[in-house]
């Protein structure tokens, strides 16, 4: 039968850390309360990359990676809540820059649901016939976003780029397995960046965009419930119980959250690996960056079971079982 399989993934973070004892010298907060209430330790911040830089350089590694020439690609897509522009998109920067000129090329904006929301769209699109070799990467510069003096947000998050390629192949059994995606659109102002308001008269005055703005008990209650429910909700789709599943990646968002979504499906903490403490939330690229760190590091293997899931902006919550 013909599946999509994950043939590589990578990852790309900027060179520059910023300790949590760093931000302390700027606004009124402190390692341990970060650390406490985050399990954030650390986060890369861009020094003058962009976000179509920093995919750009994933796609770069993944392409060497593979052996894959770009003009091989059929399909280009970034997931981004921070995009270069409005137009031209990130993944159309990226396209050209990599020279993949067969391939097709457009942005997703769903947030922290973004990379598995552009896996869900390039899985349809191959299996229409449409495309048979995809790149789909999570790229965020957040930190051009964030209000350094609102340490409510400040603290949380970083800069990075994952991503991954995909091929329709022959498989013996199936890969994906399940897919559950929802949007929330009554809690869209729990947590917005970037707004832009027109201006009354004329003529009119550039827009500026806002830094981040949360709720976040608000967000914090609506992942812990949420999450949960988009889980089962996938694995009953793909005839899965949650013992099959061997590793959930989840959005990287906080660690108390991931801590609590495994007590609520029951499931051992040690299949939910955790690496936020070096990146902080770096959004639609938090999944990808740990997929890729867990199959260096020997965590996931051939054939092992993943559940990927995001949530976050929106609000949206995404989930999607495959095999590796």
């Amino acid at each position: 039968m013909e599946d999509l399989r994950i043939v590589q993934t990578a990852s790309w973070v900027p060179n520059q850390i910023v300790e949590n004892d760093d931000l302390s010298k700027i606004m009124d907060t402190s390692d341990e309360w970060i650390q406490s209430r985050t399990g954030i330790k650390r986060r890369h911040i861009s020094t003058g990359e962009n976000t179509a830089d920093l995919a750009f350089k994933t796609g770069q590694l993944l392409l060497e990676k593979s052996g894959w020439q770009a003009r091989d690609l059929d399909l280009i897509l970034v997931a981004t809540m921070s995009p270069d522009a409005y137009t031209p998109s990130t993944a159309a920067i990226v396209q050209g820059r990599l020279q993949a000129e067969n391939a097709i090329a457009f942005d997703i904006s769903a947030a922290c649901s973004g990379f598995v929301y552009g896996l869900t769209i390039a899985s349809r699109m191959m299996s229409s016939g449409m495309v048979k070799r995809a790149m789909v990467i999570g790229s965020e510069v957040l930190s051009k976003l964030i209000d350094w003096q609102d340490r409510t947000t400040a603290v949380l998050f970083g800069d990075g780029a994952g991503g991954v390629l995909l091929e329709q192949t022959l498989v013996e059994t199936p890969t994906l397995l399940g897919t559950h995606l929802k949007t929330f659109g009554e809690f869209s102002d729990e947590l917005s960046a970037g707004n832009t308001t027109p201006g009354c008269d004329f003529p009119k005055q550039l827009t500026g965009l806002t830094p981040f703005k949360m709720n976040g008990r608000e967000v914090y209650r609506f992942a812990t419930h949420e999450v949960p429910k988009s889980i089962l909700a996938t694995s009953s789709q793909s005839g899965l119980t949650l013992d099959q599943i061997d590793v959930f990646l989840l959005h990287q968002a906080n660690a108390r959250i991931i801590k609590q979504v495994a007590k609520r499906l029951d499931q051992p903490l040690e299949k939910f690996p955790i690496n936020i403490a070096e990146y902080g939330n770096t959004s639609a690229a938090s999944e990808p960056i740990l997929l890729d760190e867990c199959i260096e590091k020997g965590m996931i293997k051939r054939g092992d079971i993943l559940a990927l899931s995001g949530f976050g902006g929106g609000l949206t919550t995404g989930t999607i079982i495959l095999r590796y």
